[in-house]
C-alpha cells in the first residue's frame, strides 16, 4: 500500500493504522521525517520525477501495489479577490497534479496483476461551497471528477478508483482556521461534530474490501453535508 503525505496529520495517521492491519506500508512526504512502522520516502508528489521514482522503487522492492491512498494535500484560506496566482497552483500542483500523476503511476503497477484499489481524497469544502476556500475547493472538484473519469479507465485493468471528504480534524490542515469558522462549519453537517482518523479509515477499509470490486467512481462525504 501506498499513502501519500505519511508525515503527519491524515496521512499519517492512516500508516500507523494500516501498517498494524497487515499492510506493508509505503509513505512519501515532501520533507523527511520519521516514521513508525512503515516504509517512509522522501518525494514531492508534484513533481513526475519523484512520482516516478517513488513507484519504481515500489515495484522494485514488493514486486506489485494493491492499494493507493492519495492523501497528499495542501489547503488555503483566503477570499478569492486576495488570493495570490501562487496560491491557487501550489494547491493545483500538489493537490491536483500530484494525485494525477499517483493514480497514473500507481494503476501501471496495478494492472500487471490485473487488481487494485485506488482512494483519492477530496473535502466536504466542495459540496458545502465553502467561502474563503475557492482555490482549494476548485482543486478538489477536479479530484473528483479525475475520480470518476479513472474509474471507467481504469476499470477494465481490475482497477477500482473512488473517493473520501473527510469533515474537519484536527490536524496541521487547520492551523489557521478559527475556532467560529470551524464550529460553523461543523453546525452544517447532519452529524455536527469533528471528525476522527478511524471515520476516514472506515470508509477507506469499505473501499478496500474484495467485496468491494463493483464500487467505483463514488465519491463519499463525512458528517452528512
Amino acid at each position: 500500500m501506498v499513502i501519500t503525505g505519511t508525515r503527519k496529520g491524515i496521512g499519517a495517521g492512516l500508516a500507523r493504522y494500516y501498517s498494524t492491519r497487515g499492510y506493508t506500508v509505503v509513505g512519501c512526504s515532501r520533507t523527511p521525517s520519521q516514521s513508525e512502522g512503515f516504509v517512509q520516502i522522501e518525494a514531492d508528489v508534484s513533481v513526475e520525477e519523484d512520482v516516478r521514482r517513488l513507484f519504481a522503487l515500489v515495484r522494485k522492492r514488493y514486486g506489485r501495489l494493491d492499494a493507493l491512498l492519495n492523501n497528499a494535500g495542501i489547503a488555503g484560506l483566503n477570499h478569492a479577490l486576495t488570493t495570490p496566482a501562487s496560491s491557487l497552483m501550489r494547491m493545483l500542483e500538489t493537490n491536483t497534479l500530484g494525485t494525477f500523476l499517483c493514480c497514473r503511476e500507481g494503476a501501471k503497477l496495478m494492472q500487471r496483476h490485473k487488481f487494485g484499489r485506488i482512494i483519492n481524497f477530496t473535502t466536504v469544502a466542495v459540496p458545502l461551497r465553502l467561502a474563503g476556500e475557492a482555490a482549494y475547493a476548485a482543486s478538489k472538484a477536479a479530484v473528483e471528477s479525475l475520480t470518476r473519469v479513472l474509474a471507467f479507465e481504469f476499470a477494465p485493468l481490475g482497477i477500482t478508483v473512488n473517493a473520501v471528504g473527510p469533515t474537519p480534524i484536527d490536524t496541521d490542515l487547520l492551523s489557521g482556521v478559527t475556532r467560529d469558522k470551524l464550529e460553523a462549519l461543523v453546525a452544517r453537517q447532519a452529524l455536527p461534530r469533528m471528525g476522527e482518523i478511524g471515520d476516514v479509515a472506515n470508509v477507506v477499509d469499505f473501499f478496500l474490501r474484495p467485496e468491494s470490486d463493483f464500487v467505483t467512481g463514488q465519491v463519499l462525504y463525512l458528517g452528512g453535508v
